[in-house]
């Protein structure tokens, strides 16, 4: 049995439905119990997000960084192949009902999402070189009174940012975009490499600066040139979402070469698929959350719910393009030979009806994308890394986090993925189960200590 086969059959265990109903389950009783935060307050959460960088940065708030800048590190780590390659993947292997499972799953994580970065700042603590700490780890032994719990979590986020989303799958993917304008795997592994050094041993200062001006004008780039896709192909687009509902119920999935693919199959993949796009039930942009100059928890929990509607609002679009563009690319048909990692280039060079810039756009957004998760999930690891044990293993980590950088681009992009869904799935179960034990303290949270205050006038800033 191969390497790829066996990665397999763990992954399917980990990510079983007990842990997909789980964090479906969590989503929808904070979505009620918050009366849909995602909905009523997405306004609100996106005020704060345009508040005066420069008045949070001279502000005396606790933190390191601007609520922008955390922001824009918590989607430098988010988006990533798996808004653009990913997404491939599910609908050729699940279906174009896989688009619908992600959707409606998403929406309910939204309210995970707030959830954790409200706790992010509410247990964030300041450590001995006045830089700030928090995630995951930091409430699950403050707030749930687990250190084994803590220690797990944190161990697992270090392996999703050693051989998971933070390294294998990201310069995989790197390396595919690069080989297909003729750069050599070795000059694309020795590169990459070189530059990620620099601006990971900058720490979350340089990390949250280059995230500041690569995440918003790369996500402007790639969901411009899809909608000008989609607007060119607007009569396709009713068709596309009939075909994502219909194949959410159907006996049998169509796309994807033939590959049969049942109801199950389609909820399983389009909730893994979301959870890796968006993190919401990870816990890891708490831990950029932490980093922020905030002073109130449900601030912060706007904050981070609106990362991860950015990064559903990518996947969305890219489904759609996918979808509405599937006859000229032959992925209803079972003749279809286009590898998955190609099947979204192929997808934006058919709806421009030009194949050359539909391959530059796409494979420039995941040279851009790939690299700030690289950075992001880098900064995670370093801060499970320092949590389990202190600041002298932070250099030995970098130098094996640089390691599996230049080996990620010469693995097979399939196991990459699995091996990323396999430590995802081990690293959610301790910060679901602490997400279920505090949910008194974030509801009391959000309504004790937020809207009540808010109704009565009073503003935080």
């Amino acid at each position: 049995m191969c390497a790829e086969n066996v990665a397999k059959i763990i992954c399917d265990l980990v990510w079983s439905f007990p842990l997909l109903i789980a964090l479906f389950g969590v989503g929808v009783y904070f979505s009620f119990k918050l009366n849909f935060v995602q909905i009523r307050r997405i306004k609100e959460a996106f005020g704060y997000i345009l508040k005066s960088k420069k008045s949070q940065e001279n502000s005396s708030l606790l933190g390191d960084i601007s609520n922008f800048a955390s922001l824009c590190t918590a989607l430098s780590a988010t988006l990533g192949t798996g808004n653009i390659v990913g997404i491939a993947v599910a609908v050729s292997v699940g279906g174009a009902g896989t688009l619908f499972w992600l959707i409606v799953s998403s929406f309910f994580s939204l309210a995970t999402k707030y959830c954790e970065g409200l706790l992010a700042i509410k247990y964030r603590v300041v450590r001995s070189d006045n830089k700030m700490a928090g995630g995951p780890m930091y409430y699950i032994e403050k707030g749930f009174g687990s250190k084994i719990l803590a220690k797990m979590f944190a161990i697992f986020g270090a392996g999703v940012a050693l051989i998971g989303i933070g390294t294998l799958a990201q310069t995989n993917s790197i390396n595919a975009a690069a080989t297909s304008f003729g750069i050599p795997t070795y000059v694309t592994s020795i590169v990459l490499a070189t530059v990620v050094a620099m601006v990971t041993f900058g720490g979350i200062h340089r990390i949250a600066e280059i995230a500041e001006k690569v995440v918003p004008i790369m996500s402007i780039f790639y969901i411009g040139a899809a909608i000008i896709i989609l607007i060119l192909k607007i009569d396709a687009i009713p068709h596309a979402l009939y075909l994502i509902v219909h194949e959410a119920f159907a006996p049998q999935a169509m796309l994807g070469g033939g590959i049969g693919a049942g109801i199950i199959q389609a909820i399983q993949i389009g909730m893994r698929r979301g959870i890796f796009c968006h993190e919401a039930g990870l816990g890891s942009s708490a831990i950029a959350s932490a980093a922020a100059k905030v002073k109130n928890p449900t601030e912060q929990g706007l904050i981070c719910m609106i990362g991860a509607f950015l990064s559903i609002v990518i996947c969305l679009i890219t489904g759609l393009v996918l979808v509405t563009t599937a006859e000229d690319t032959q992925m209803l048909s079972q003749a279809c030979s286009i590898p998955e990692t190609l099947l979204t280039a192929h997808a934006f060079g058919a709806g421009l009806n030009s194949p050359w810039l539909g391959k530059c756009i796409v494979n420039i957004s995941i040279l851009f994308f790939a690299f700030t998760t690289i950075i992001g999930w880098n900064y995670y690891g370093e801060k499970c890394v320092q949590y389990v044990f202190d600041t002298s293993a932070i250099t030995p980590y970098r130098l094996l986090f640089m390691f599996f950088v230049v080996v990620g681009p010469f693995l097979n992009i399939k196991t990459a993925f699995i091996v990323a869904d396999i430590v995802i799935g081990l690293m959610t179960i301790p910060n679901i189960i602490a997400l279920i034990a505090l949910r008194k303290e974030i509801i009391e949270e959000t309504e004790s200590k937020y809207v009540r205050k808010r109704k009565n006038g009073q503003r935080f800033i």
